[in-house]
Protein backbone atom coordinates (compact mmCIF):
# COMPACT_ATOMS: atom_id res chain seq x y z
CA UNK A 1 0.00 0.00 0.00
CA UNK A 2 2.74 2.41 0.74
CA UNK A 3 4.80 1.70 -2.42
CA UNK A 4 1.54 2.12 -4.63
CA UNK A 5 0.92 5.76 -2.45
CA UNK A 6 4.77 6.79 -3.56
CA UNK A 7 4.28 5.84 -6.91
CA UNK A 8 0.57 7.82 -7.33
CA UNK A 9 2.56 10.89 -5.61
CA UNK A 10 5.48 10.95 -8.02
CA UNK A 11 3.01 10.80 -10.76
CA UNK A 12 1.66 13.80 -9.47
CA UNK A 13 3.23 17.03 -10.31
CA UNK A 14 4.60 18.40 -6.78
CA UNK A 15 2.76 21.67 -7.46
CA UNK A 16 0.46 23.51 -9.84
CA UNK A 17 2.31 26.23 -12.29
CA UNK A 18 1.82 29.91 -11.03
CA UNK A 19 -0.24 32.23 -12.93
CA UNK A 20 0.54 35.66 -12.94
CA UNK A 21 -2.13 38.98 -12.85
CA UNK A 22 -2.11 39.21 -16.30
CA UNK A 23 -4.49 35.81 -16.59
CA UNK A 24 -6.72 36.91 -13.92
CA UNK A 25 -6.65 40.70 -15.33
CA UNK A 26 -7.71 39.20 -18.87
CA UNK A 27 -10.21 36.82 -17.35
CA UNK A 28 -11.64 39.63 -15.07
CA UNK A 29 -10.96 41.95 -17.34
CA UNK A 30 -15.07 43.40 -16.50
CA UNK A 31 -14.95 43.09 -12.71
CA UNK A 32 -11.87 44.94 -12.82
CA UNK A 33 -13.00 47.63 -14.64
CA UNK A 34 -16.16 48.06 -12.22
CA UNK A 35 -13.58 48.63 -9.81
CA UNK A 36 -12.02 51.70 -11.80
CA UNK A 37 -14.50 54.61 -10.93
CA UNK A 38 -14.59 53.32 -6.52
CA UNK A 39 -11.35 52.94 -6.30
CA UNK A 40 -10.53 56.41 -7.88
CA UNK A 41 -13.34 58.46 -5.79
CA UNK A 42 -11.52 56.66 -3.05
CA UNK A 43 -8.32 57.66 -3.98
CA UNK A 44 -8.71 61.27 -5.02
CA UNK A 45 -11.44 62.05 -2.42
CA UNK A 46 -10.11 60.07 0.29
CA UNK A 47 -6.79 59.39 0.58
CA UNK A 48 -4.93 62.52 -2.05
CA UNK A 49 -6.77 65.09 0.58
CA UNK A 50 -4.93 63.34 3.48
CA UNK A 51 -2.36 65.38 3.21
CA UNK A 52 -3.65 68.36 4.41
CA UNK A 53 -2.94 66.53 7.87
CA UNK A 54 0.02 68.30 8.29
CA UNK A 55 -1.54 71.58 8.89
CA UNK A 56 -2.47 70.98 12.19
CA UNK A 57 1.23 70.91 12.67
CA UNK A 58 2.18 74.11 11.17
CA UNK A 59 1.11 77.78 11.30
CA UNK A 60 -0.76 77.64 8.30
CA UNK A 61 -0.95 80.88 5.98
CA UNK A 62 -2.89 80.55 2.84
CA UNK A 63 -0.21 82.62 0.99
CA UNK A 64 2.46 80.39 1.47
CA UNK A 65 0.40 77.06 1.19
CA UNK A 66 0.18 73.99 3.28
CA UNK A 67 4.54 73.42 2.68
CA UNK A 68 5.61 76.70 2.29
CA UNK A 69 4.32 77.33 6.08
CA UNK A 70 6.45 76.99 8.92
CA UNK A 71 6.15 74.14 11.35
CA UNK A 72 5.13 74.90 14.49
CA UNK A 73 5.05 71.20 15.95
CA UNK A 74 2.39 70.05 18.92
CA UNK A 75 1.41 73.98 19.43
CA UNK A 76 -1.60 74.19 18.00
CA UNK A 77 -2.89 70.48 20.10
CA UNK A 78 -1.71 72.03 23.28
CA UNK A 79 -3.24 75.56 22.83
CA UNK A 80 -6.90 73.53 22.09
CA UNK A 81 -6.37 70.88 24.57
CA UNK A 82 -5.95 74.36 27.27
CA UNK A 83 -9.29 76.12 25.97
CA UNK A 84 -12.41 75.32 28.14
CA UNK A 85 -14.70 76.63 25.29
CA UNK A 86 -12.86 73.21 23.71
CA UNK A 87 -13.81 70.71 26.58
CA UNK A 88 -17.57 72.37 26.87
CA UNK A 89 -18.09 71.45 23.08
CA UNK A 90 -16.09 67.54 23.77
CA UNK A 91 -18.49 67.34 26.57
CA UNK A 92 -21.66 68.23 24.64
CA UNK A 93 -20.96 66.49 21.60
CA UNK A 94 -20.51 63.09 23.39
CA UNK A 95 -23.67 64.30 25.22
CA UNK A 96 -25.82 64.66 22.12
CA UNK A 97 -24.41 61.27 20.87
CA UNK A 98 -25.06 59.57 23.84
CA UNK A 99 -28.64 60.73 23.73
CA UNK A 100 -28.51 59.73 20.00
CA UNK A 101 -27.38 56.30 20.82
CA UNK A 102 -29.78 55.62 23.56
CA UNK A 103 -32.94 56.28 22.17
CA UNK A 104 -32.10 56.72 18.44
CA UNK A 105 -30.50 53.69 17.94
CA UNK A 106 -33.23 50.92 19.16
CA UNK A 107 -36.21 53.24 17.01
CA UNK A 108 -35.36 52.08 13.76
CA UNK A 109 -35.06 48.49 15.26
CA UNK A 110 -38.70 48.72 16.83
CA UNK A 111 -40.05 50.60 13.80
CA UNK A 112 -38.44 47.43 11.32
CA UNK A 113 -40.50 45.62 13.64
CA UNK A 114 -43.71 46.91 13.87
CA UNK A 115 -43.89 47.67 10.01
CA UNK A 116 -42.65 43.87 9.03
CA UNK A 117 -45.72 42.73 11.61
CA UNK A 118 -48.27 44.70 9.22
CA UNK A 119 -50.54 42.56 7.20
CA UNK A 120 -51.91 45.13 5.12
CA UNK A 121 -49.34 45.38 2.30
CA UNK A 122 -50.76 48.80 1.52
CA UNK A 123 -50.50 49.88 4.46
CA UNK A 124 -47.39 48.80 5.22
CA UNK A 125 -45.84 50.70 1.85
CA UNK A 126 -47.48 54.08 2.67
CA UNK A 127 -46.26 53.57 6.43
CA UNK A 128 -42.65 52.70 5.02
CA UNK A 129 -42.56 56.01 2.55
CA UNK A 130 -44.45 58.58 5.32
CA UNK A 131 -41.46 57.28 8.15
CA UNK A 132 -38.37 57.69 5.34
CA UNK A 133 -39.51 60.71 3.88
CA UNK A 134 -38.11 63.49 6.86
CA UNK A 135 -34.71 61.82 5.74
CA UNK A 136 -34.78 63.55 2.20
CA UNK A 137 -35.17 66.86 3.89
CA UNK A 138 -32.26 69.46 5.13
CA UNK A 139 -32.01 70.01 7.81
CA UNK A 140 -32.56 74.32 7.08
CA UNK A 141 -36.20 73.18 6.54
CA UNK A 142 -36.41 70.64 9.81
CA UNK A 143 -35.24 74.13 11.56
CA UNK A 144 -37.91 76.26 10.19
CA UNK A 145 -40.74 73.55 10.79
CA UNK A 146 -39.17 72.61 14.52
CA UNK A 147 -39.10 76.60 14.76
CA UNK A 148 -43.09 77.05 13.67
CA UNK A 149 -44.15 74.11 16.22
CA UNK A 150 -41.92 74.40 18.90
CA UNK A 151 -40.79 78.19 19.42
CA UNK A 152 -41.83 79.97 22.70
CA UNK A 153 -45.10 82.41 22.30
CA UNK A 154 -45.96 82.31 18.79
CA UNK A 155 -45.14 77.86 18.01
CA UNK A 156 -48.23 76.06 17.30
CA UNK A 157 -47.74 73.57 20.93
CA UNK A 158 -47.13 76.62 23.35
CA UNK A 159 -50.33 78.40 21.41
CA UNK A 160 -52.32 75.82 21.97
CA UNK A 161 -51.15 75.03 25.61
CA UNK A 162 -51.66 78.74 26.45
CA UNK A 163 -55.43 78.62 24.72
CA UNK A 164 -56.30 75.67 27.22
CA UNK A 165 -54.88 77.78 29.77
CA UNK A 166 -52.16 76.33 31.32
CA UNK A 167 -48.04 77.50 31.45
CA UNK A 168 -46.17 76.91 28.23
CA UNK A 169 -42.90 74.46 27.57
CA UNK A 170 -39.85 75.80 26.68
CA UNK A 171 -39.14 73.40 24.04
CA UNK A 172 -36.57 75.78 22.16
CA UNK A 173 -35.02 78.02 25.20
CA UNK A 174 -34.38 75.87 28.08
CA UNK A 175 -31.55 73.49 27.89
CA UNK A 176 -32.89 70.43 29.10
CA UNK A 177 -35.98 70.94 27.50
CA UNK A 178 -34.02 72.17 24.21
CA UNK A 179 -31.87 68.76 24.31
CA UNK A 180 -35.10 66.39 24.77
CA UNK A 181 -36.61 68.36 21.80
CA UNK A 182 -33.28 67.94 19.89
CA UNK A 183 -33.32 64.13 20.48
CA UNK A 184 -36.97 63.69 18.99
CA UNK A 185 -36.26 65.40 16.39
CA UNK A 186 -33.39 63.43 15.41
CA UNK A 187 -35.17 60.41 15.80
CA UNK A 188 -38.13 61.62 13.54
CA UNK A 189 -35.83 62.69 10.99
CA UNK A 190 -33.45 59.18 11.04
CA UNK A 191 -35.04 56.51 12.35
CA UNK A 192 -37.22 55.40 9.57
CA UNK A 193 -33.90 55.40 6.91
CA UNK A 194 -32.07 53.19 9.47
CA UNK A 195 -35.59 51.28 8.95
CA UNK A 196 -34.62 49.82 5.83
CA UNK A 197 -31.58 48.28 6.89
CA UNK A 198 -33.40 46.20 9.68
CA UNK A 199 -36.55 45.43 7.13
CA UNK A 200 -33.95 43.81 4.75
CA UNK A 201 -32.54 41.82 7.57
CA UNK A 202 -35.86 40.49 8.75
CA UNK A 203 -36.95 39.52 4.94
CA UNK A 204 -34.17 37.67 4.86
CA UNK A 205 -35.41 35.44 7.46
CA UNK A 206 -36.62 32.00 6.24
CA UNK A 207 -40.66 31.95 6.75
CA UNK A 208 -40.30 27.81 7.31
CA UNK A 209 -39.15 29.63 11.08
CA UNK A 210 -41.85 31.75 11.75
CA UNK A 211 -44.28 28.52 10.61
CA UNK A 212 -42.47 26.30 13.08
CA UNK A 213 -43.20 28.45 15.57
CA UNK A 214 -46.83 29.01 14.22
CA UNK A 215 -47.06 25.36 14.94
CA UNK A 216 -45.52 24.91 18.23
CA UNK A 217 -48.57 27.78 19.60
CA UNK A 218 -45.69 30.73 19.60
CA UNK A 219 -47.53 34.12 19.86
CA UNK A 220 -46.32 37.28 18.42
CA UNK A 221 -44.37 38.54 20.90
CA UNK A 222 -42.42 35.18 21.54
CA UNK A 223 -41.84 34.60 17.67
CA UNK A 224 -40.22 38.40 17.70
CA UNK A 225 -37.93 37.38 20.67
CA UNK A 226 -37.01 34.07 19.25
CA UNK A 227 -36.93 34.36 15.73
CA UNK A 228 -36.66 38.32 14.44
CA UNK A 229 -34.40 39.69 17.08
CA UNK A 230 -31.87 36.48 17.03
CA UNK A 231 -31.49 36.50 13.21
CA UNK A 232 -30.77 40.26 13.19
CA UNK A 233 -28.41 40.64 15.82
CA UNK A 234 -25.04 40.55 13.58
CA UNK A 235 -27.11 43.48 11.48
CA UNK A 236 -27.25 45.22 14.83
CA UNK A 237 -23.75 44.77 16.41
CA UNK A 238 -22.25 45.96 13.05
CA UNK A 239 -24.61 49.01 12.80
CA UNK A 240 -23.86 49.83 16.64
CA UNK A 241 -19.84 49.07 15.99
CA UNK A 242 -20.90 51.90 13.37
CA UNK A 243 -22.58 54.20 15.78
CA UNK A 244 -19.54 53.84 17.96
CA UNK A 245 -17.22 55.05 16.07
CA UNK A 246 -18.90 58.06 15.25
CA UNK A 247 -19.43 59.12 19.02
CA UNK A 248 -16.71 61.75 19.04
CA UNK A 249 -18.17 63.08 15.49
CA UNK A 250 -21.45 65.30 15.22
CA UNK A 251 -22.48 66.89 12.14
CA UNK A 252 -22.79 70.90 12.29
CA UNK A 253 -26.30 71.59 10.64
CA UNK A 254 -28.57 70.10 13.07
CA UNK A 255 -26.94 71.10 16.43
CA UNK A 256 -26.58 74.68 14.72
CA UNK A 257 -29.75 75.46 13.33
CA UNK A 258 -31.52 73.99 16.21
CA UNK A 259 -29.29 75.91 18.76
CA UNK A 260 -29.58 78.89 20.09
CA UNK A 261 -27.29 81.65 22.36
CA UNK A 262 -30.06 80.53 25.21
CA UNK A 263 -29.01 76.39 25.45
CA UNK A 264 -25.26 77.23 24.07
CA UNK A 265 -24.42 75.09 27.26
CA UNK A 266 -25.48 72.31 25.41
CA UNK A 267 -25.71 73.10 21.68
CA UNK A 268 -22.06 74.06 21.55
CA UNK A 269 -20.22 70.75 20.12
CA UNK A 270 -17.31 70.28 18.18
CA UNK A 271 -18.48 71.44 15.31
CA UNK A 272 -19.77 74.54 15.72
CA UNK A 273 -16.32 75.01 17.72
CA UNK A 274 -14.68 74.45 14.90
CA UNK A 275 -16.64 76.85 12.89
CA UNK A 276 -16.02 79.66 14.89
CA UNK A 277 -12.32 79.08 16.27
CA UNK A 278 -11.06 77.56 13.71
CA UNK A 279 -12.64 78.88 10.16
CA UNK A 280 -14.15 82.12 11.28
CA UNK A 281 -10.82 83.02 12.77
CA UNK A 282 -9.34 81.74 9.99
CA UNK A 283 -6.83 79.17 12.40
CA UNK A 284 -7.02 76.60 10.06
CA UNK A 285 -4.49 74.66 11.91
CA UNK A 286 -6.58 74.80 15.23
CA UNK A 287 -9.75 73.57 12.62
CA UNK A 288 -7.28 70.50 11.37
CA UNK A 289 -6.20 69.72 14.84
CA UNK A 290 -9.56 69.13 16.84
CA UNK A 291 -10.34 67.12 13.24
CA UNK A 292 -7.57 65.18 13.51
CA UNK A 293 -8.11 64.49 17.49
CA UNK A 294 -11.61 63.47 16.72
CA UNK A 295 -10.54 60.93 14.15
CA UNK A 296 -8.06 59.05 16.55
CA UNK A 297 -10.86 59.14 19.21
CA UNK A 298 -13.27 57.61 16.78
CA UNK A 299 -10.84 54.99 15.59
CA UNK A 300 -10.08 54.11 19.29
CA UNK A 301 -13.59 53.34 19.82
CA UNK A 302 -14.13 51.55 16.82
CA UNK A 303 -11.49 49.29 17.51
CA UNK A 304 -12.65 48.67 21.11
CA UNK A 305 -15.99 48.49 20.11
CA UNK A 306 -15.37 45.98 17.39
CA UNK A 307 -12.04 43.69 19.70
CA UNK A 308 -15.43 43.51 22.61
CA UNK A 309 -17.53 42.20 19.93
CA UNK A 310 -15.17 39.70 18.56
CA UNK A 311 -14.08 38.61 22.00
CA UNK A 312 -18.24 37.96 23.24
CA UNK A 313 -18.44 35.78 20.04
CA UNK A 314 -20.46 38.03 18.02
CA UNK A 315 -18.47 38.97 14.37
CA UNK A 316 -17.19 42.71 14.28
CA UNK A 317 -15.96 44.30 11.34
CA UNK A 318 -12.78 43.04 10.91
Amino acid sequence: MGKTNTAVSKALPNKLPKKGFGHYLKRDIYLYLLLVLPVAYFILFKYVPMYGIVIAFKEYNIFQGVFASPWIGWDAFREVFRSDDFYRALKNTFLLNGFDMIFGFPAPIILAIIINEVRSVRYKRISQTMLYLPHFLSWVIIGGIALQIFAPNFGMIDTIIKSMGFKTIPFLTEKWHWLATYTGIGIWQSAGWGMIIYLAAITGIPSELYEAADVDGAGRLRKIWSITLPAIKPTIIILFILNIGKISMIGFDRPYILGNQQVKDFSDVISTYVYRVGLQSSRYNIATAVGLFQSVVGLVFLSVTNWIANKSGEQGIW
